[in-house]
Formats: C-alpha cells, structure tokens, sequence
C-alpha cells in the first residue's frame, strides 16, 4: 500500500533504472524491464537534472519539484551506473551521455587532487558542505566502493581509456586507504588525510545504520560490515574483469574479506548473516537486514570460484535458506527489510526512499548464472 510518503529519491530512481535495465539486459521479465527502464531514464532527465549547475537533486517531490537540491557522491555513482547499464542494456546512447556527464562532474569538482580521493556532499551549486553532520570533512567506504562499481560499468559502456584509468585508481585508493591493512575489511569513514574518523550520521542518509545518541556509533572507530566486504569483493573481482587487470595482483586483498565475512559473518545456526562487527571478528549486531543477505549471495558464490574452498559453498546456502524461508515476503515478493537473528520482522515496510527491489533482483541475476557456471565447470 502507499504510505503517502511525497519524496522520489535520486537513489530509488537510479537504482530502479538499473534493476530494469539489467532484468532485460540478462533475458529476465521480457519487453516491459526495457519499458520500465526507459520511463525512469525520462524522469531523471526531465525532473531531476540540474540545468543550471548540472549534476542531479537529491530528492524531488511527486510533482517532479526538487525538494532536496544537494549534490551527493553517492547519488551520482548510481546514476553512473544505471545510466551505463541502461545503455548496456537498451542501446541507447542517451544513458551514456548523462553518465559521462555525472563522471565528469565528479572529477571537476568531487576529486581531492591532493590527498586523493573523493569529496562526497555538496551544495546545489558544487560547493563543499561544512564538517561534521553535513559531511564535508569526511570520505568514506561507501562512496569509494561504488564509485569502483559506477566506473566498471561506466568503462564497460563507453570503452574510453580515461574510465579505464580513473578504475584503476578507484581500485588503488580502495586497497590502498579504505580497506584495512590486516584483516583486509572496510573502514567505514576517514578524515581527509585517511586517518580513521569515528563513524557519525550524516545529515544526508541511505540507509538505517543504528546509530547511538549523539550519532554516533557505538564502536565508532572499529566497526565492519559483512555483507559490504562481501560485496567489495565481488565487485573487486567483477571490475578486475571488465577492466583487463590481474586478479592475482589483489587475490591477498580478495581472500581477506571473503574469508572474514564468511568466518564471522555468517551465521552457521539460524542463517543468514549478521549486520556487522569488529575488524577483529566480534559480532556487534546479530540482526539481519535485508540488503547484507542479498550482497552474501553473490559474494560466497565468487569466493568460491576464486578460491575453490566448498565452505564458501555451504555459506551461500546458509544465507539462500534463510532467505527463502524467512526475508522474503512471499506475498508481495519484496524482501522484509530487517529480521531478528532468527528470522522475525522487525521492520514490516516493503520499499522506502532508498529500499527498493535493487539489492534482491541484482542478487538473484547474478546468483542464478553463477550458479549455472558453477554446476557447468
């Protein structure tokens, strides 16, 4: 049912637009994913691109008024993706232009050209936002790793040696400033020199980190992910792939965060995996949210291949048996959005400004084919 919620979000918008597009680019839901995707593209472009300044609003109303005109990193690495993969998908040229576009925003205004990196929130205008809650001291795992993800799909659309380029340099910074130097896992935010900066809530969110009061995380400065270092994986390997590079130069890199989030992520008694933890392998929060469960699928499935360990094999079934018997709501075939360590709804809504059917139907694409690979090797 509608909640009556005004809002369209640059973050639902373009992650719808590369649901879509990847259904119809894989053989999935026939002529009408290309349809779906096509009437999302025209609301990007007709409603939410910034004519004036360029770049993307955060956030429109129903009328297609911008509510929120803010320039975020994180929004624009989706609308790179999608826009590429919509391109991949349809053939249509108009995807890629706009996603050369967001690109080359980003390295005009997002790149730090002294520390490295990339800068992640802005004014309408392209202009830093202040430190602290509006974020504009800070750099962080999320928008690095994406970026990865925007720019492999980006590369893959447009072939041009300069998205090749600024790939590898994602991939290097990843390595080199995000991702933990022992155990291999994912920081979640820095300061710009890279030291480590106590993760807070941004002004501007995505998600529903449980933040403590004051916004800040419990464990602020030593806290991971599992199912972001799953995903970091297999995105990793996905851009080493489309990018040309060697995936022995980063199998040390690979192996230390599929082993963590298999080792201490998953939860070998009731399913699933959990929310996240220390570096170290202490579970902080034994929740299961929906997006984590979805990301696992993929990751254990490339673990193994890389690796040829079978216990890779038995996480991924770990997770698809608590997926099918308790994260899906079978009679809406969305996903609920987060569950107790056994499997009951804590949170009963089935889509929200940022939680649409992106995670769960990339998930499912890509576990069935790599599944078929796996059974045809």
């Amino acid at each position: 049912e509608d909640s009556g919620q005004d809002e369209k979000s640059l973050i639902a918008q373009s992650r719808s637009v590369f649901t879509y597009s990847q259904a119809y680019r894989h053989g999935f839901g026939g002529p009408i994913m290309k349809e779906m995707a096509e009437h999302g593209v025209r609301f990007m472009l007709d409603n939410m691109w910034d004519h004036e300044n360029e770049g993307f609003f955060w956030m429109m109303n129903r009328k297609g008024e911008a509510t929120n005109r803010q320039k975020i990193g994180y929004g624009h690495s989706f609308a790179i993706y999608s826009l590429s993969e919509y391109t991949l998908a349809t053939g249509d040229p108009v995807g890629l232009e706009y996603a050369e576009k967001c690109f080359d925003l980003l390295q005009k205004y997002a790149v730090d050209t002294h520390l490295g990196g990339y800068w992640e929130f802005f004014s309408e205008d392209w202009k830093l936002m202040g430190p602290g809650a509006p974020g504009g001291d800070r750099k962080t795992l999320d928008v690095h790793m994406h970026l990865m993800e925007a720019f492999t799909t980006l590369y893959e659309a447009s072939g041009k040696e300069l998205h090749r380029r600024k790939l590898k340099e994602s991939i290097d910074i990843l390595i080199q400033k995000v991702m933990h130097a022992e155990t291999g896992t994912g920081i979640p935010q820095f300061w710009a020199d890279w030291s480590i900066a106590p993760q807070i809530k941004f002004d501007i969110v995505w998600g529903w980190d449980r933040f403590a009061e004051g916004g800040q995380k419990a464990s602020a400065t030593d806290n991971t992910s599992y199912g972001h270092n799953s995903e970091f994986g297999w995105l990793l390997m996905h851009a080493l792939k489309v990018g040309g590079f060697s995936i022995e130069d980063y199998r040390v890199n690979l192996e230390k965060a599929f082993y963590h989030s298999m080792n201490h992520g998953v939860d070998w008694e009731f399913g699933g995996v959990y929310v996240e933890g220390s570096h170290e392998g202490v579970v902080y929060d034994k929740e299961k949210e929906f997006w984590q469960q979805a990301e696992m699928l993929i990751g254990m499935l490339d673990a193994y291949s890389l690796t040829g360990d079978e216990k890779f094999l038995a996480a991924h079934k770990q997770v698809h048996r608590f997926v099918f018997d308790k994260m899906i709501n079978f009679n809406t075939g969305e996903w609920w959005p987060l569950l107790t360590r056994e499997g009951e709804p804590i949170w009963r809504h089935m889509a929200t400004s940022w939680k649409i059917n992106y995670h769960n139907v990339r998930s499912m694409i890509l576990s069935y084919e790599k599944l078929d690979a796996i059974i045809a090797s």
